[in-house]
């Protein structure tokens, strides 16, 4: 597909890094001077400004974490004063007080800009209608979405997220061709229109979904595209970014970073050391043209890898690949490491199976316990024992063999776990008890 912006995202890698360098050296010094945070973490670091001579030199920077911004509450770590703010973010923490994120006009931009090139890249435009099934308010996703359709011109429909129904007709009669939601409540919305008589593939002119705020999978991409007739392509994001930001091409084959507006590294999440292109590790972000609230050498917990080299789309900017999970998602089950990435991994591979699955990690004396509770596909469901237990150990070898763990699994009827507007919440983990 056409670039939106086609100088900046055909620009070649050699002037792309100077000017990231350029864009770095400035940030740092800004920083430095003005900032009393960051000049406090630099010092305790032992790094002037005038340490960093080339772009690798970003690893001596100091790292930002998500503490940081809680402890900063509510804006102790702006860069901005409050008459310059045209907008304020929030996202709800688990643990402590929230996140709250300023922007200024050119934040706003800047954050408009991205998503432009982003949905242009995957066909989006003048004469598409996109459905914005991401919440509105205080959360990023609904308000990143709209304004990135809307600048690349196409009209918007700002659902947000529940009454399912009245979503699919309005899918149908006005006809809508993409839609920004989380991957798991497309699949909600799919069961409901079908119990409404509707079959998204056949009787909507839906094309293309922007799906993201949770991980899935590819096994989980190719049930959408082949169950709802539509390309689905991963966006990325978190607030503390600005929002959702960034997403594959129509090559679908990772997610194009825009490296005039953010620095990306993989570093080992237990050392913090910087790892080679290619080697999965946790992603850490330094946002470049960020006003109100600047990021550098954000370890934002998800884990990936970094592509680089020219996409067959013809973009020149790094890529990342599919989020395989976060570092704080991991679970611990007997020693060994699990995401629930791995579990639909497995179990999409399993066509009896349905598209909705719970973990349940519980401590029955002093071992862990895991139980993986899965819905039957509705062809594959039978009353008969024989039958289920049948696949019952069929899930349970695939299990055993993915995760290296010993898995119990309980088998549920079609309809029969909780299905989320939001993101969806897969693990319950009763050890905490």
């Amino acid at each position: 597909m056409a670039p939106w912006n086609p100088r900046t995202e055909g620009m070649p890698l050699d002037e792309l890094r100077r000017l990231q360098f350029k864009l770095v050296k400035s940030l740092v010094y800004r920083l430095y001077s003005f900032n009393d945070f960051y000049r406090r973490r630099m010092k305790e670091q032992q790094v002037h400004p005038d340490d960093i001579r080339t772009l690798e030199d970003v690893a001596k920077l100091p790292f930002m974490y998500k503490s940081d911004l809680r402890d900063g509450y509510p804006d102790r770590i702006f860069s901005a004063e409050q008459n310059e703010l045209v907008r304020y973010h929030v996202s709800s923490g688990t643990t402590g007080k929230p996140t709250v994120v300023g922007y200024t006009e050119r934040d706003i931009e800047n954050w408009s800009e991205s998503l432009a090139r982003a949905f242009s890249s995957c066909g989006l435009g003048r004469g598409d209608v996109m459905q914005v099934s991401y919440g509105y308010g205080l959360f990023t996703g609904g308000l990143g979405a709209h304004y990135g359709a809307e600048r690349v011109g196409a009209t918007v429909l700002p659902t947000s997220v529940g009454n399912t129904e009245r979503q699919i007709e309005l899918m149908q009669d006005l006809r809508v061709t993409a839609i920004a939601c989380t991957p798991s409540y497309l699949l909600h919305m799919g069961e409901v229109a079908e119990k409404m008589g509707v079959s998204i593939k056949n009787d909507t002119d839906l094309r293309m979904g922007f799906l993201g705020a949770e991980p899935w999978s590819e096994q989980m991409r190719g049930r959408i595209e082949d169950w709802l007739g539509i390309r689905a392509y991963d966006i990325y994001g978190t607030s503390e970014l600005s929002g959702p930001m960034f997403t594959e091409c129509t090559e679908q084959q990772g997610i194009h970073i825009w490296g005039d507006l953010a620095l990306v590294e993989i570093v080992d999440p237990a050392t913090g050391e910087v790892l080679p292109t290619g080697e999965q590790g946790e992603l850490t972000v330094t946002m470049l043209q960020k006003e109100a609230l600047p990021m550098v050498r954000y370890r934002i917990g998800d884990l990936t890898a970094i592509e680089e080299g020219v996409c067959p789309c013809g973009r020149t900017h790094p890529r990342i690949g599919r989020i395989r999970g976060r570092v704080d998602d991991m679970l611990i089950v007997r020693g060994i490491n699990v995401f629930p990435s791995q579990v639909e991994h497995a179990l999409l591979e399993i066509p009896e199976v349905g598209r909705h699955f719970q973990i349940v990690v519980d401590r029955k004396g002093a071992l862990d316990s895991m139980l993986v509770r899965v819905e039957v596909s509705e062809e594959a469901f039978s009353d008969k024992i024989t039958d289920l237990m049948v696949i019952k150990r069929a899930v349970e070898h695939r299990l055993r063999g993915s995760l290296n763990v010993s898995v119990d699994v309980e088998l549920v009827e079609p309809g029969t776990l909780p299905r989320f507007e939001g993101k969806s919440k897969k693990v319950v983990d009763r050890r905490s008890l």
